[in-house]
């Protein structure tokens, strides 16, 4: 994980919630700690139009709600997504290896619920009491290091307190 060059390390999760006027709600936490116990920061921003659903091409959806919600903080270390970095063995180009791409962070981590059947390097992290894995791939730090990364993180549920936290948030809960 790199550091800044104020020493200081920054770690964030994004996530992003379509409403049914066609716009969306984009949230990110931000925490100085890889277990991401009690965030530093805490943003939201409502997006007014986003593109159509296309198969295979959802970066063209969820990236620039994420830019916008990130442009409202100071650069990032690492940046989780909710989605794959990449989506299969040869590195086909998930939501991750686009928001690496666009320099929204030097390494990014995909953290995701569902399986993709053609995601077959993903590490299956469990976590909790939960029988159901998350997905993990990355982009800029190894596979079986971010896996722990996941593991490690805060809460005791399947999904980590960071990542249900902001799905809180880009669902409109009020930041705290």
């Amino acid at each position: 994980m790199g550091q800044r060059t104020d020493g200081a390390t920054r770690l964030g999760a994004v996530d992003v919630q379509y409403l049914d006027d066609g716009g969306a709600r984009a949230a990110l936490v931000v925490s100085d700690r890889p277990v991401f116990a009690g965030p530093l920061e805490e943003h939201a921003v409502l997006v007014d139009q986003v593109a159509e659903y296309r198969p295979g091409r959802f970066y063209e959806r969820e990236l620039p709600a994420l830019e916008q919600v990130l442009s409202q903080a100071a650069p990032l270390d690492l940046l989780i997504v909710d989605g794959y970095v990449d989506l299969d063995p040869a590195g086909s180009p998930g939501l991750g290896a686009h928001a690496a791409e666009a320099g929204l962070a030097p390494v990014v981590v995909g953290v995701a619920k569902t399986r993709f059947r053609t995601a077959t390097h993903a590490v299956e992290v469990l976590r909790g009491q939960s029988a159901r894995p998350l997905y993990v791939t990355a982009s800029g730090m190894a596979l079986d290091t971010a896996a722990e990364l996941v593991r490690s993180m805060a809460g005791e549920g399947r999904l980590p307190d960071a990542l249900r936290h902001v799905d809180r948030l880009a669902r409109g809960a009020s930041p705290a």
